[in-house]
C-alpha cells in the first residue's frame, strides 16, 4: 500500500457483555484520501469498527476492549481525549437516518452552532454547501424552515449526511448510507464521495457487493470478527488471494 495512513488499528479486540467477540485482534491501516470499503456478511464486526472510530462504542455494552486505534498518531481509545473534538474530525452516517427534532436548516447548522459559530451568513453558506454536497439542496432550498421529519426517508438520510459534511470532518465513516436511496441519488452520492476523497478519508460499509466493487480504492473483508483479507480494491474483487474471500466474492456463501 502506498501513501500515508490516516488511521492505524493495532490488535483491536472487542467483547460485548453478552459474550460476543465482535472484533478479534484487528490490525488494519486506513490510507488517507482514499475510499476504504469494509465488506462481508452480517455479524462480521463492520458496524462495531465504525463505532470505535468515533467512540460511539462508548454507548454500547462493552465488557472488554483492548488494542490501539491511532488517528494521525493520536490514540483515540485514550480515556483522556476530547470525544467532542474527535467527532468533529471523524463524522459518521448510518443506514437509518435520525434527524434532530428541529428544522431542516437547524439540523445542518446544529454542529456548527454547538462549536461556537454565530455568524448567520457563515451558517447559511455552510448549510447550503453541505446540502448541495448531499444532493439535497434543490429539493429543500425553499423550505429550510420546515421540520426535518417532513422529509421522506431518503431525504432524511441525505440530511444526516449534510449534517456531518457541514462540520468538514477529516474522516467520514459511512455504514450503508445509501441503502434507503434510489439508484440515481445513490450514483450522485457516490460521485460526490469520489470528489470528496481529495480532501477527506472515507471508510464505507456498502449495502451490497456491487457498490463495494465500484467504490473501493482499498477493501477489507471481515468474517465473524476477523479481518480475512485487505488490499487494493480492484485486485481484491477481481483476484482475491484468500479462499474465504474468493468464496464470498463469487457468491458461494453470505
Amino acid at each position: 500500500m502506498t501513501g500515508q495512513s490516516k488511521i492505524q488499528i493495532r490488535d483491536l479486540y472487542i467483547r460485548y457483555t453478552d459474550g460476543r467477540e465482535v472484533l478479534k485482534g484487528i490490525t488494519l491501516d486506513i490510507p488517507a484520501n482514499q475510499i476504504t470499503v469494509v465488506f462481508g456478511p452480517a455479524g462480521g464486526g463492520k458496524s462495531s469498527l465504525v463505532r470505535v472510530l468515533n467512540r460511539l462504542i462508548d454507548l454500547a455494552d462493552i465488557a472488554e476492549i483492548r488494542g490501539q486505534v491511532l488517528l494521525d498518531g493520536m490514540d483515540i481509545l485514550d480515556e483522556k481525549i476530547n470525544v467532542v473534538d474527535l467527532r468533529r474530525r471523524v463524522g459518521v452516517v448510518f443506514s437509518r437516518p435520525i434527524p434532530l427534532p428541529l428544522t431542516i436548516f437547524q439540523n445542518v447548522s446544529f454542529g456548527l452552532e454547538v462549536a461556537g459559530e454565530k455568524d448567520q451568513r457563515k451558517l447559511e453558506s455552510q448549510v447550503e454547501k453541505a446540502l448541495r454536497q448531499a444532493v439535497l439542496w434543490d429539493e429543500v432550498s425553499d423550505r429550510l424552515g420546515a421540520p426535518a421529519y417532513s422529509l421522506s426517508g431518503g431525504q432524511q438520510q441525505r440530511l444526516c449526511l449534510a449534517r456531518v459534511l457541514a462540520l468538514e470532518p477529516e474522516v467520514i465513516l459511512m455504514d450503508e448510507p445509501t441503502s434507503a436511496l434510489d439508484p440515481v441519488t445513490t450514483a450522485m452520492i457516490e460521485e460526490f464521495l469520489q470528489r470528496a476523497k481529495e480532501e477527506r478519508t472515507i471508510l464505507l460499509v456498502p449495502h451490497n457487493q456491487q457498490q463495494a466493487a465500484r467504490m473501493a480504492d482499498f477493501a477489507a473483508f471481515f468474517l465473524q470478527g476477523e479481518l480475512i483479507e485487505f488490499g487494493d480494491g480492484e485486485e481484491l474483487f477481481m483476484n482475491p488471494k484468500h479462499p474465504k474471500t474468493r468464496d464470498y466474492v463469487q457468491g458461494r456463501f453470505g
